[in-house]
């Protein structure tokens, strides 16, 4: 059996060196590669906390800061094409209210402000599919691109509390289930870094308006990565709180099972690590105080494990060296600046990481994949749907109907099959329980390569195995970015934590920003 395994493997990386010539000509006869335009504005160079901190001291207007970066978006939408919608005129006009209660006499205090509404006068956007009152919730699909939400998300609602304000929403794969931000209603976004690299998914537009600086800060969800990987792929932080901690309230599509709604899990992206925390208690709401995120960590006392890759598993692509180094780098930054000596380990479940995954997505036959791109009205007929797609006539993208095709063949939800991976991941659920506890830390490789090239994601479809098999675990993992790699590409690595331990997860984030710089910006002109 592992000299099949090793068999496929061989072929699949031939596959992929053969098809990334292909993808890399299709690139080029497509045109130049851009990447984003410099920043003129250094408004865009403050964190969201940071932003609010001068709003609060009449430092800075809301409407000054909103006006940024609306003028941002409609720099770099032409060339990246991540947002789906704007309300920019309603933008403007809230933060003119929020600027006059500040200049009104029995406004509130800075301090009060601080405590109350942390995010006063700050814009921030979120992905297509959580909802956003007035706003097009699509999630990609042709049938719903007029669709408008009657309410916002319990996320959204959340931050307008805290004194934040919707500026855009953001690009998503095709119902949210696809690595590549693509579909037929919005077309597909671009790499911040290199226009010619995919910018993730699902909350890939979310992730790639970050990294090019168009919002202080953002809502992405993550039922297999969607938080994580954009992350990574455009450079920035991002984070999948502990499962049942953040409300999924609100969004589309949602889930179908108990099994699906705990991975499932809306977080925030940003670029500047000291977002994280402060976002998360609010978009926590009542449940934030399970996470004690004000508490202090000390990283000195953290045990440390990591893996280098999911130890081989079949049809995933090796880790390049360059992430594998970066790793290293972490692993050697923490034993130098705290005397960490961090523990190599291997789990052997995640050689059995897609199944696993795969078992706690089964739903009942009818309400599949095939149902979702329906828009829950049906079925749609998957032979019908190619022919139309080879005629260029369907509504949904080729890789829609591929991953509605090989789902059927799926485990069946209820078979001994489903229940024997179910029971192997509470075993590995409570391996990890063992290994952590409170106070410890797990290294791991969000993606085994860079950002791909436009469909590239085709010939290496089950790479988003480094993030999912997280989802399975339940526990809060951080993306955190390390750099550009020698195509100046976005690397980094996700740090995992015990299970509530959010503020571990992200305390270590800030302090790997402090050693290797985080968001790399683009230029600046003064």
């Amino acid at each position: 059996m592992k000299n099949i395994a090793k068999i496929v493997n061989v072929i699949h990386r031939l596959v992929e060196f053969v098809a990334r010539g292909f993808f890399l000509f299709v690139a080029y006869l497509s045109g130049p590669a851009e990447s984003q335009p410099p920043i003129k504005d250094l408004t865009l160079m403050h964190s969201a906390t940071a932003l609010a901190l001068k709003i609060r001291k009449r430092q800075l207007s809301s409407e000054e800061v909103v006006k940024s970066y609306i003028d941002r978006i409609k720099e770099v939408q032409p060339i990246l094409n991540c947002v789906t919608e704007t309300r920019f005129e309603d933008a403007l006009k809230e933060a003119k209210k929020c600027d006059e209660l500040l200049a009104s006499p029995n406004g509130p205090s800075a301090e009060v402000l601080a405590k109350e509404k942390p995010f006063f006068g700050v814009p921030f956007s979120t992905k297509d599919c959580i909802a956003v009152e007035n706003m097009k919730q699509t999630g990609g699909l042709v049938a719903r691109k007029d669709h408008r939400s009657d309410k916002d998300a319990e996320t959204v609602r959340l931050m307008r509390l805290a004194g934040g304000i919707p500026i855009a929403k953001t690009n998503v794969s095709e119902v949210a289930m696809w690595w590549e931000s693509t579909n037929y209603v919005f077309g597909t976004s671009k790499n911040p870094y290199n226009t010619r690299h995919i910018v993730g998914g699902s909350s890939g537009g979310e992730g790639c308006l970050q990294g090019a600086a168009g919002s202080p800060c953002g809502i992405g969800s993550d039922i297999g990565g969607s938080i994580r990987m954009p992350s990574f792929f455009n450079g920035v932080f991002g984070h999948k709180p502990s499962k049942g901690i953040v409300s999924n309230d609100g969004q589309f599509p949602n889930a179908e099972t108990e099994d699906q709604h705990k991975l499932l899990a809306v977080g925030p992206m940003c670029r500047f690590a000291q977002d994280l925390g402060p976002m998360l208690e609010v978009l926590a709401g009542k449940n934030s105080d399970q996470l004690d995120l004000k508490r202090k960590v000390d990283i000195s006392k953290l045990k440390v494990y990591y893996m280098e890759d999911d130890g081989g598993q079949i049809l995933v692509s090796s880790v390049d060296p360059e992430i594998k180094e970066s790793m290293r780098k972490v692993v050697t930054y923490l034993e130098k600046a705290y005397n960490i000596k961090a523990k190599k380990v291997n789990i052997r479940k995640f050689k059995k990481g897609l199944p696993l995954w795969f078992s706690c997505m089964a739903t009942e036959p009818d309400k599949g994949f095939a149902f979702e791109l329906s828009n829950r009205q049906g079925q749609i007929n998957l032979i019908w749907e190619y022919l139309k797609w080879l005629s260029f006539t369907s509504n949904h993208t080729f890789v829609a109907l591929i991953t509605a095709t090989f789902e059927r063949f799926n485990f069946s939800h209820g078979s001994e099959t489903q229940i024997k991976l179910k029971k192997e991941c509470t075993e590995l659920q409570q391996e990890f329980k063992d290994m952590l506890g409170d106070d410890g830390i797990f290294l791991f490789p969000t993606h085994p390569t860079a950002a791909p090239l436009h469909y590239e994601p085709l010939v290496k479809p089950f790479n988003f195995s480094y993030t999912a098999i997280i989802n399975v675990l339940g526990l809060p993992a951080t993306a955190c970015p390390l750099g550009l790699n020698q195509q100046g590409l976005p690397i980094g690595i996700q740090v995992v934590g015990g299970l509530y331990q959010d503020r571990v997860t992200i305390a270590v984030a800030e302090e790997l920003q402090r050693g290797f710089g985080g968001w790399v910006p683009p230029a600046v002109v003064e």
